[in-house]
């Protein structure tokens, strides 16, 4: 059985978790790493003015590999739905992209809830993140070292160019492999690898790693990246050898390790590129810290055990005091929680993360006119804002106003349109308002997010009969939708074979 068999037959499993809104549940997930990544070469060329790989695989074509890599990977893995640390990602994705050079016109991203390091970049302007990257990263420099490099990898179109040097595998083909990888991390585990790769050495010797020249030319253009930022150059080196200590004795080291080798000459290699930048003093990120203070107590074998642990940082600074605050909200000590968050926010009012995380606390306190008067009052600053509009919209539905939380959401669906998590909340809050038009709306898009289209399908047809027959514009609004998604459904089964949605 040939590889473009092996990968047909793959892509035919149920990819998405259909009639479910739920995410299944994380079994190998570091696996993920190898998506962006799945045809690597022996060739050691510098990138090429006019390279032949756009022959191969255009940019556009990139952009619709990823979109259909992106729904298998939120329909099967378990992703974070917290909206504070999902705004941190993304702010600090962007930011490094636009001293990266990409010349992607969007980026997505996506955080996976696995305690592991890791991160990938889908060719076509994905960008995922595991949760235990901030476990490992103990600043933010050495966070956007890693993802800095992920972005030099998107930005050279190492996967482009690896097709090019290997043409046996086609891009529909590397399509299907995207998938399947989603598909085993899901849920298949080692018996999905094990079904994908069973009889292709070759081709998973190719497809677990870029070659040595590209991970230095990776690391090179990342480095600059991160001066470029304002960041600190000397932390890639630094987070180098802080991964190859932890792991060097470990039968199994993370996912991250096995297609990103970390020699000793790799890390020597990282020092000595950062010397050619002029030293300088970087102020150290309490926001990148209260995050990484999240992602402890989200990782945590209790809340109780995380106020524990909390309180014997307490004398640790305001990062610490923070996690203090979280950790009491998430036990259930509220007062408490409330009375230690306000000492930090009144440190640092200016910091967005910090009060969002003090309208989150507010809001689990039952402080919900406080919680409404700070996010009010934010978002007349911040207008649109992900994190501060998602919690208001908790907030109102705490305070039984889902009329109004759905009137925002449905607002805020305007501007952020590419995530589940609002989509979801929506569908929950229009029930609850008695909109049944609105949830079967809500759900589709949902669903579409997740590639369901024969649901996302279904519940546009329900919507479509509940809109009152004199309403030509929603009703002209629902039949496009469909059109749309009949589109998109089309284009995934012609790049990705002819399995279920």
């Amino acid at each position: 059985m040939d590889a473009g068999e092996v990968i047909s037959r793959m892509i035919t499993l149920p990819g998405l978790r259909e009639g479910c809104m739920v995410r299944s549940s994380l079994r190998g997930l570091s696996v993920l790493s190898l998506s962006f990544a799945v045809a690597a070469s022996q060739a050691a060329e510098l990138p090429e003015l006019g390279d032949r790989s756009s022959g191969l695989v255009s940019p556009s074509t990139e952009r619709v590999l990823a979109q259909i890599a992106l729904k298998q990977i939120r329909s099967s893995v378990d992703t974070i739905s917290d909206p504070i640390l999902k705004y941190y990602v993304k702010v600090n994705v962007h930011r490094l992209a636009e001293y990266s050079g990409i010349a992607e016109p969007a980026l997505t991203t996506v955080l996976i809830d696995n305690p592991q390091i890791n991160a990938f970049a889908v060719p076509g302007g994905v960008v995922g993140i595991n949760l235990g990257l901030f476990l490992y990263a103990h600043d933010e420099s050495e966070y956007s070292a890693v993802v800095a490099h992920e972005l030099a990898h998107l930005g050279q179109r190492h996967y482009a160019r690896s097709v090019e040097a290997q043409r046996a595998m086609t891009p529909w083909m590397l399509a299907g492999l995207l998938a399947s990888l989603a598909i085993a991390a899901g849920g298949g585990g080692e018996a999905g690898l094990a079904a994908l790769f069973g009889t292709q050495a070759y081709a998973q010797d190719k497809a677990l790693r870029f070659s040595r020249s590209r991970e230095r030319e990776a690391d090179r253009i990342g480095l600059n990246t991160l001066e470029r930022a304002g960041l600190d150059p000397d932390a890639m080196g630094r987070m180098f050898e802080r991964m190859h200590t932890a792991f060097r004795f470990v039968d199994k080291p993370p996912e991250f390790l096995l297609t990103h080798p970390l020699t000793e000459s790799r890390i020597t290699d990282a020092r000595n590129q950062a010397e050619r930048f002029d030293p300088r003093t970087v102020e150290p990120s309490l926001d990148y810290q209260f995050m990484r203070a999240r992602a402890r107590i989200h990782y945590a074998e209790s809340p109780q055990l995380a106020v524990v642990e909390a309180e014997s940082l307490r004398g640790g600074g305001d990062a610490d005091t923070y996690a203090l605050a979280v950790a009491l909200s998430q036990a259930d000590r509220h007062e408490e929680a409330v009375k230690v968050a306000r000492r930090i926010y009144k440190a640092h009012p200016d910091s967005l993360l910090m009060a969002a995380s003090l309208a989150e606390i507010l809001i689990a306190a039952a402080r919900i006119d406080e919680a409404l008067a700070l996010l009010s009052g934010k978002l007349r600053i911040n207008p649109d804002n992900r994190p501060l509009t998602y919690l208001k919209a908790e907030a109102l539905y705490a305070a039984d106003r889902h009329t109004d939380a759905a009137e925002l959401l449905w607002r805020h669906t305007r501007v952020n349109t590419d995530d589940v998590d609002v989509w979801e909340l929506l569908a929950e809050t229009a029930g609850l308002a008695g909109d049944t038009l609105g949830v079967h709306r809500a759900r589709a898009e949902a669903f579409a997010l997740l590639g369901a289209y024969r649901q996302a399908i279904q519940h546009i047809d329900y919507a479509r009969r509940l809109v009152d027959a004199d309403d030509r514009p929603l009703r002209a609004r629902l039949d496009q939708r469909v059109l749309d998604l009949r589109t998109e459904y089309e284009a995934a089964r012609e790049h990705s074979g002819p399995g279920p949605s």
